[in-house]
Order: C-alpha cells, then structure tokens, then sequence
C-alpha cells in the first residue's frame, strides 16, 4: 500500500505525541521499543527486535543492490530541573509540540519512519532500506546500535537522524572521556604539612585549557578540552590528599582518539585513565552519492560539534534531521510540527535524488 505523504505527516505527529507520553530513559525503553513495533505492524510492517531496538527491512530486499540504514534514538536524558511543563505531556502551542524527546530525537525518528513507509513497498528502487529505531544513543550505551549491528543486513552507509534543522553534517565531533586523579599528601590544614592534591591538579587542569592541538579540520575547527567535574577533600582541617577530576574532549577528524590520549597523558602529570575509546570522530568522502545527491539539492552541508550514534556507526554516514541541536536537552523542549513535515519532504527528496543517479 502506497502512503500519502499528507497521511504519513498526520500519522508521525500522532506518533511523535504517543512517544512523548511514554518515559524512555536510556536502559528503559522497552515500552517505547513496543509502540514503535505496534506502529509498523498496523502499517503491515514485519518488524525485528533485539532488547529494546527495532528494526524494519524493505518489503523487496534485494542483496546485489546498496544498503541505506536510516537510524535515530528513541531514549532519552531525564528532564532538565528548570521544565515549567509537564515533559510527558504532548501539548501543541503556537505550532510548538512540546514534550521531552520531542526534539531529540524523536522528530527526526518519527520523520525518518515516515520516509521508510513511502519507500516500503516500491519496487524498483535502486537501493535497500533499513530503519532502526535504537536505544541507549544518550549514554553511548553498548545495548544500541552496537548490539544489533551484526543482525543487520549489510549496510553500505547511513543516515543518522537527529536534529540538524535538515542541514547535513558531513563530519562529527568524536568524544573521549577521562578520569584524572592527582596525588598529595594528607596533612593537617592548619600546620605546613602535606602537599594539596588541589593545588597539584591545578597545573594540569591549567594544561587543558590552555593546550592547543596543532592541527585544524576546516569542517570541525579545533579539538575542545574541557574540565566538567572536580571532587577532593573530606573534611575542612585536612589536606586532601586526591583530586579527581574529569575532562570531556572532543575530537576532530585530523585525529585519532589513541593519538590525542597519547598527547594528554604525555603532557600531565595526573594519572589519566580513558572510560572508552569508541566514540569516534565520523565523516564521509565528498565523491559519495549522499553527498553528491544532497549538492543537487542545494542542502547546506556542516560538521557538527555534538556526538550521536554516528560514531559507532562502522560505514559512511551523514547526520540530518529536522529540529534544531540548540533545544536537545533543554527545559521544556519542543519541535514545530512544521518541521517534522519538512523533516520527512527532506528525508524523501535525498532519497529520490539518490534514485535518480
């Protein structure tokens, strides 16, 4: 059955709204991964589950052709304290859809299921289509995308959807975590005795915002190091004797994550211990057919300082969607329902323009 794209927008905001009202808390979402698979099978979709991630196959599969995965994240964060609104309750106001998950990422989930249903069941397309809708993307969790990869078709490259206002990141910030600690010597606050593991941490934390990697990616800038959190001391009359702290950098593409853990622990003097080293930085060549389809469409292409399941993803990627990055996370998050529809006309345009090659 062949979808109207005036039906396929009524229906994604009536599941955009169904969602909201669902908590899915990374690691919790197994009530949202069931309303999604509802969704399909009213759709006549055969759906594929594996823990809390599902994912749909095109009705006329056919290996010798490329794969295309079109993939968002249907967790969320918890709401932020400053919400005025109640974050599960789908209310629309002035063209706003508020809710939490709204923006991110569940317009582009909703706009990105759409696209899969208009394409579905047409049968000589040039490529395959495979939507998953994954878990834990806010956390990086290892039960996401990862943990179906290998249930998967093969896939040729992907479109990641989250909110980019339809603009098309062509490069992805990669992200390493790490957990400092600098060493002292506990001594009594009010005698000159002991050394201040405070004090010592300083220089390094000093050393993070001052360092300048020597190389800048004309599409991401400069690699970002950040102190994000700081802990010492149990009691005001002693000198701590640790200071553990812990440091978010984002990587460009110019860089290996090894290679920039390699420069931090040879410039400071804290012990440094990295939480994960898969969050890579993501792009794709120029000459690929996503980018040369989005050129003929006039799409502004971008590098995005923000990391998703882009950086787990193994083949060449964009990431796009409708919504913009600015409100993911914030109090009383919403998306205009208009740009869901401009969401899902992007998706498909890309799509057909990809057809015509």
């Amino acid at each position: 059955m062949r979808f109207s794209k005036d039906y396929l927008y009524q229906q994604s905001q009536e599941l955009l709204e169904q969602l909201i009202r669902i908590p899915s808390f990374s690691k919790e979402e197994d009530k949202t991964a069931a309303a999604i698979e509802l969704f399909f099978k009213k759709h006549t979709v055969e759906t594929n589950r594996e823990g809390n991630n599902v994912w749909v196959i095109s009705k006329f599969y056919d290996s010798s052709k490329p794969t295309i995965l079109l993939n968002s994240h249907h967790d969320t964060v918890k709401p932020n304290p400053a919400y005025t609104r109640d974050p599960f309750s789908p209310t629309l106001e002035d063209g706003k859809l508020y809710g939490l998950g709204s923006n991110d990422a569940g317009g582009p989930l909703v706009s990105l299921i759409a696209t899969f249903l208009y394409f579905y069941d047409q049968e000589n397309l040039s490529f395959n289509l495979v939507l998953a809708a994954t878990a834990e993307e806010e956390i990086s969790g290892f039960n996401g995308i990862e943990s179906v990869w290998s249930f998967l078709p093969k896939i040729d490259c992907a479109i990641v959807g989250e909110p980019t206002l339809t603009d098309i990141a062509i490069a992805e910030k990669g992200l390493l975590v790490i957990d400092c600690i600098s060493k002292g010597k506990a001594g009594h606050a009010a005698r000159e005795e002991g050394v201040n593991a405070i004090y010592e941490s300083l220089k390094d934390i000093e050393w993070f915002k001052n360092y300048q990697f020597e190389k800048v990616s004309p599409l991401l800038g400069k690699i970002k190091m950040s102190v994000t959190m700081i802990d010492a001391g149990m009691a005001h009359n002693q000198v701590p004797s640790e200071c553990k702290f812990t440091v978010d950098v984002r990587i460009t593409d110019l860089y290996s994550v090894e290679a920039v853990l390699e420069t931090i622990e040879r410039n400071v003097l804290c012990q440094v211990k990295a939480r994960s080293l898969r969050l890579r930085s993501s792009g794709i060549a120029e000459s690929h057919f996503l980018i040369q389809s989005a050129k003929k469409l006039g799409k502004k292409l971008t590098g995005s300082p923000t990391t998703s399941d882009q950086a787990l993803i193994p083949v060449s990627s964009i990431k796009m969607g409708p919504g913009d990055s600015a409100r993911s996370h914030s109090a009383d998050e919403f998306i205009f329902v208009s740009e869901i529809k401009l969401g899902i006309d992007a998706y498909i345009n890309l799509l057909q323009e990809i057809s015509l090659l």
